[in-house]
């Protein structure tokens, strides 16, 4: 019992350390963040997502492989480029309807097209059985993991969450950063208020084999309106957000 109570002990630890502490960013992620080549849409919106802090606590380092799931606009996926460097990869993984969508083509096709971001690779993916070029030490999603479950997808959002992790190295870290819903909140609210509960991320992903092994908590915002959907003005990008890293098991 004493021995079962002191691992208990050492995990709630260490768990509590990553946490607590935010390191400073390293020298190769301020310099990804200073990129001169950053549009100022982005660098205007530093303030409120804090990258460096994001990337830091990720563990991005030079020459790694790093997986952008839905990179949206590129905000982040661009930073990626720099912080990895060119020994490094950059999938920026978007679903295969979009890629579909000529008339509409995503804003990364633009970013990985520029010399400047060449080690940026668009990946057109059925998010159930996602195969990237190459095994990635980390992925990571931004305000995207409640879509997995949004209705009109109609996704399996356990096969999806499978797949992340067979796209992972072994050790490889799973980033998952969302806009917070309360204690208990339904899943199918994510159609509405695009918020999910962070213990139904938890759960999810626990199930697929992986480890909770870090949170930050840079961006809690208690002060958050959670009756809001994210997209109304008084809230947007002061949501409370939440930041778990979670870790493929090494064997």
């Amino acid at each position: 019992m004493k021995h079962t109570l002191m691992l208990a002990a050492v995990a709630a630890f260490a768990l509590g350390s990553a946490t607590a502490a935010t390191a400073k960013p390293s020298a190769a992620i301020a310099a990804a963040v200073a990129d001169k080549g950053r549009p100022t849409e982005d660098t205007g919106r530093d303030a409120d997502r804090k990258p460096a802090e994001m990337l830091e606590f990720a563990g991005v380092k030079p020459g790694q492989t790093v997986a952008d799931f839905l990179p949206g606009g590129g905000y982040f996926t661009r930073i990626f480029s720099k912080a990895v460097g060119p020994k490094g990869a950059v999938y920026a993984v978007i679903s295969e309807a979009q890629a579909a969508n000529k008339d509409k083509p995503p804003a990364v096709a633009a970013l990985a097209a520029d010399a400047n971001y060449g080690n940026i690779k668009v990946v057109a993916a059925n998010f159930q059985t996602l195969a990237l070029p190459t095994p990635a030490d980390v992925i990571w999603t931004s305000q995207n993991y409640h879509d997995l479950h949004l209705s009109r997808l109609s996704l399996d959002v356990a096969a999806v969450n499978k797949a992340v992790f067979n796209a992972l190295k072994p050790g490889g870290y799973y980033i998952v950063l969302d806009h917070a819903a309360p204690a208990g909140t339904p899943i199918d609210s994510v159609n509405t208020a695009h918020r999910i509960d962070p213990a139904i991320v938890k759960s999810e992903l626990e199930a697929a084999g992986f480890k909770l092994v870090g949170e930050s908590k840079v961006l809690r915002n208690p002060k958050d309106d959670y009756a809001k959907n994210v997209f109304d003005p008084a809230v947007r990008g002061h949501t409370d957000q939440f930041i778990y890293k979670f870790q493929k098991p090494k064997s």
